[in-house]
């Protein structure tokens, strides 16, 4: 049974949960948070590492304690501690961690109080008006919970593009080298690179009698045989999710590729195109002719585009929201490429929360070919995460002039995350921000405010000079909490009117902005930010689910702040 990194960071994180509702030492909490973070953020296997007979005792936050405690995990697939903890208390109760409105300590209180260990009974007793009764909730806390489950119930079902990355390209390394093999790609909305994920399509060209079809089923990861077949078997794999494999033929290749990326609306357009011209399109082909017996493309995807008169349209695209419009009438968007990338205007070290040096996040850096790195630590409000204060701060400005010094050809941007205030002020002084280059502007706190309040909130904000990035600018985590209230339309409107900017947070938890308000910034014209918010080496490389991101939502290179050099983005950033 193959290991995943995300299965042994959900295992330490399941721990810390456990650790922090029987309210252990918060040291150790920490530590398991630490850890589950560097493993999520590691570039290699894990597992492999392991197995290669790696000391893991040398990655950030990792000792000797928990090098041991991965190697069991990657053995047995679980881990002892847990099965401890899980006997002491409920295996459901830390679920209720992911309600925004509990913490640790409230959830104690709710399991002691009511026996609610899971989210089904939390939903029971708010409907039954059991949760207002308790000390430190009352009626609205209960309401509050009461939606944000409603709202978890209608995101069920799909997993985060991040999980199913690591799931999907180790599957198809695995196809690819099965004799016989020679494509193995993946379709669906992992192809359209949507932020979460339903399922796995894939499909696969291959010499006759390859052994695919047995080598699939025999999977080490998969749980169920749905259904198997000469062209088809489809298999649950053990977390959950479906994979569908279809083995195609050369000449239909193109035809299948397009169809089972999608999306459905998508199709659907193309196919009255083609009925429009007398044609016929499915996954095997365009046909014409009498009876639609004739193939007049099916090979590629350009092929089956051209046959209907379209150009080709980018995966990302194929959301039928006005991309089959552009490509007929030649306004399809030049979308925005990793090379076009400069630099990062969001990342965090040691100074606060990160796990990296100073010096190794540029070095870092400037490896992935970049200008520029901006290192925006969290302001003084953070305290949990060590948040820099004024004395902090004009020392790590310090500490940044001299590192400048070794690198004359790379420009370290001198920042902070500062936190927007309940009332919308910042969180440092304007005497302290005006010796920065830029500042990311962020709502960490008061998520629950009515949204014309967190509206005026952030605007208030922007009024501030200072002001350059609005960060991840609606505080959602995909499948875990909810955006707060706020009309992107007016922000984007004050945005714009004050010279400011809106960030694209890159880290596969957050996306936010959404592909639908990437859209909405472009129309307004307003430049988006694509940063990673890393907080280690690896998260740097998060950068490409942003640039999926900013893709989906139609950004080109003019869009985004950080394509440019150095010296035109400070002019940018100045108001």
């Amino acid at each position: 049974m193959p290991i995943h990194n995300a299965d042994v960071a959900a295992i330490f994180d399941r721990v810390a949960d456990f650790l922090e509702i029987a309210a252990a030492n918060p040291f150790r909490i920490r530590a398991y948070r630490n850890a589950a973070r560097t493993i999520a953020d590691l570039p290699q296997s894990v597992a492999g590492l392991v197995a290669a007979g790696e000391d893991l005792s040398r990655l950030p936050g990792i000792g000797h304690d928990l090098a041991e405690k991965i190697a069991e995990i990657v053995a047995t697939g679980t881990l002892g501690m847990l099965d401890e903890l899980t006997r002491e208390l409920p295996a459901e109760l830390t679920d209720l961690l992911q309600v925004a409105q509990l913490g640790p300590k409230r959830v104690a209180i709710l399991y002691r109080q009511l026996g609610i260990s899971n989210l089904a009974e939390l939903a029971a007793a708010a409907r039954a008006q059991q949760i207002r009764r308790l000390k430190g909730f009352g009626e609205k806390t209960e309401n509050k919970i009461l939606t944000e489950l409603q709202w978890r119930h209608r995101e069920q079902g799909r997993i985060k593009l991040i999980r199913a990355e690591q799931v999907a390209e180790p599957l198809l390394a695995y196809l690819a080298a099965v004799p016989g093999v020679t494509r193995a790609v993946a379709a669906g909305s992992y192809r359209r690179r949507r932020e979460t994920v339903g399922d796995l399509d894939i499909l696969v060209t291959c010499r006759p009698a390859s052994p695919v079809m047995e080598r699939m089923v025999a999977y080490e990861d998969v749980a169920a045989v749905l259904g198997r077949g000469d062209t088809k078997s489809t298999v649950r794999l053990r977390d959950g999710l479906q994979v569908d494999l279809r083995v195609v033929p050369d000449e239909c290749y193109g035809a299948a590729l397009y169809h089972f990326t999608g999306s459905k609306e998508h199709n659907v357009a193309v196919r009255k195109i083609a009925v429009q011209k007398g044609l016929k399109i499915n996954e095997y082909g365009i046909f014409g002719g009498e009876d639609h017996g004739r193939r007049l493309a099916g090979a590629s995807e350009e092929e089956v585009l051209g046959a209907i008169g379209l150009p080709f349209i980018e995966p990302e695209l194929r959301e039928n929201q006005g991309e089959i419009e552009a490509a007929r009438s030649g306004r399809l968007p030049e979308l925005i490429v990793a090379d076009d990338i400069r630099g990062d205007l969001h990342v965090h070290t040691k100074a606060t929360d990160g796990r990296a040096s100073l010096g190794e996040m540029v070095a870092a850096a400037r490896e992935l070919g970049y200008e520029y790195l901006a290192i925006t630590e969290h302001s003084r409000a953070i305290a949990v995460a060590h948040g820099l204060d004024r004395r902090r701060l004009e020392q790590q400005l310090a500490e940044i002039d001299r590192l400048a010094e070794q690198y004359p050809d790379f420009r370290i941007l001198k920042g902070i995350e500062v936190d927007i205030l309940a009332d919308g002020s910042l969180d440092l002084p304007d005497t302290v921000l005006k010796k920065l280059d830029l500042t990311v502007c962020s709502v960490h706190s008061g998520f629950n405010l009515p949204a014309a309040r967190q509206t005026e909130r952030i605007i208030r904000a922007m009024d501030n000079p200072h002001c350059r990035i609005i960060g991840h600018p609606t505080g959602r985590l995909i499948n875990e909490r909810a955006p707060y209230g706020v009309d992107m339309e007016q922000i984007m409107a004050a945005a714009r009117e004050r010279g400011c900017f809106l960030e694209l947070n890159a880290n596969p938890d957050r996306l936010d902005l959404t592909d639908h308000h990437c859209r909405l910034a472009k129309e307004f014209g307003v430049k988006v930010a694509i940063s990673t918010d890393a907080h280690s080496v690896a998260g740097l490389a998060n950068i490409k689910y942003g640039l999926d991101q900013a893709r989906r939502g139609w950004l080109n290179r003019d869009d985004v702040l950080n394509t440019r050099p150095v010296s035109e983005l400070l002019h940018l950033l100045r108001r």
